[in-house]
């Protein structure tokens, strides 16, 4: 049998396997593919940016604490240095991507209180859940993005920092606006709502934090407030400001396409969610096993701190390493029948939540929420199926989300 990737286009340059493109948009992984048995490292000289695209490369970068992530850091014209060319100070960021010793110093305490948080929650989060599930339609057709996927993540990060949840459609779309920081080639009136939403975020933070200071509540910014103040945490009102926008964007955006994606992945695979059924123990594997195979965070970037070889190849200090998550955790040489969704296979750790010190602080919450989700929701809908329609993929580049999912119950 001739190679697969012999017949397919290899990809030249990171925008054709983005969502900018629609054909990939749909499907990613078919070029990815290609790129990956044809040319596993990338150069685009356009985006300034290598690519990577097997396992153990990915897995390797992300993994090594010798590269940086602050976008200043980056070679001019590279794809992490356009997202804050058009902002005034290129060191306001989240613990996304900030550095050592900064990155340490704020993390570590935030996490800290965060999981603890997450663990005394556990509770309030299941019955959130249980509670939007059981509110969705009985009967007839409906979306479940809308009804399930969008408002369970946003409630509960909501519940967890203490914000009130009488904004919540406010929360999505700042949310919807802030995440477009991460998007490289925004447009002008991308950036504009970005700026709109982000100056909303800060306004409303810097109120709430004050108010926690003279009443304080069962929440997590009551917890990160007393926390400065006790000196535990060395964190400035303007770093815990953006980090508590990260954990509120993060925490409900790609907590909800996880949902959403999984649904999806068990309504076109009955087998596996015959199998789910069958044995609800495999819950926690299932999850695993959609984060790699169609994971909220398709990449994930690093930039070199030095003069080095990287897979293989010499790369210069301050060029951008893009890392397709998405490749990775269908790469061949690690997963045996890469292209299959499996729940019932033990598989190798996956990439989807990145790696190293910058691995993904909201992991634990997304993967408390999606199993609870799936559990609970095909538990109400045992005959849940998919209506027909035309499946719409997330527009904004590097992420996967499915924007609408009718379902009929």
């Amino acid at each position: 049998m001739a190679n697969e990737t012999s017949t397919i286009k290899v990809p030249q340059s990171i925008i054709e396997i983005s969502a900018f493109v629609p054909e990939a948009r749909n499907d990613p992984h078919t070029p990815l593919k290609a790129l990956r048995g044809a040319c596993p490292v990338m150069r685009d000289e356009m985006a300034k940016t290598w690519l990577l695209t097997r396992y153990d490369d990915v897995r390797g970068l992300v993994n090594d604490r010798g590269h940086v992530r602050l976008p200043s850091k980056a070679e001019e014209g590279s794809l992490p240095r356009r997202l804050v060319d058009d902002e005034n100070d290129h060191s306001r960021t989240s613990i996304l991507f900030l550095d050592e010793p900064d990155h340490a110093r704020i993390r570590q305490p935030l996490a800290k209180a965060f999981y603890a948080r997450i663990n005394r929650m556990k509770p309030d989060i299941e019955a959130i859940i249980d509670g939007t599930i059981a509110a969705a339609p009985d009967t007839g057709s409906f979306d479940l993005m809308e009804a399930v996927a969008v408002p369970i993540p946003v409630l509960v990060i909501a519940r967890i920092l203490g914000v009130d949840e009488r904004m919540l459609a406010d929360f999505r779309q700042w949310s919807e606006d802030v995440i477009l920081g991460l998007n490289p080639v925004r447009t002008e009136e991308e950036t504009a709502r970005l700026a709109s939403g982000a100056q909303a975020l800060d306004a409303y933070f810097t109120e709430l934090m004050s108010a926690r200071r003279i009443q304080p509540r069962d929440d997590l910014i009551s917890d990160m407030v007393t926390l400065q103040a006790s000196g535990e945490a060395d964190i400035t009102d303007d770093e815990l400001i953006l980090n508590l926008q990260a954990l509120l964007v993060g925490g409900n955006l790609t907590t909800t396409d996880l949902i959403g994606n999984g649904v999806w992945l068990f309504l076109t695979h009955p087998d596996q969610l015959a199998a789910l059924k069958d044995n609800p123990g495999l819950g926690a594997q299932a999850v695993e096993e959609v984060l790699r195979y169609e994971a909220p965070v398709s990449a994930t970037s690093r930039i070199l701190a030095e003069d080095q070889s990287v897979a293989g190849c010499p790369m210069k200090a301050h060029q951008a390493v893009f890392c397709s998550l998405a490749s990775a955790n269908r790469d061949e040489g690690t997963f045996d029948a890469a292209d299959r969704f499996d729940i019932t296979v033990k598989r190798a750790s996956h990439v989807a939540f990145g790696g190293g010190p910058h691995i993904c602080i909201g992991a634990p919450l997304a993967r408390i929420e999606a199993r609870r989700v799936y559990q609970k929701l095909f538990e109400r809908y045992p005959d849940m199926r998919l209506v027909e329609q035309e499946i719409v993929w997330r527009a904004l580049p590097f992420f996967r989300g499915i924007e609408q999912l009718d379902v009929a119950v």
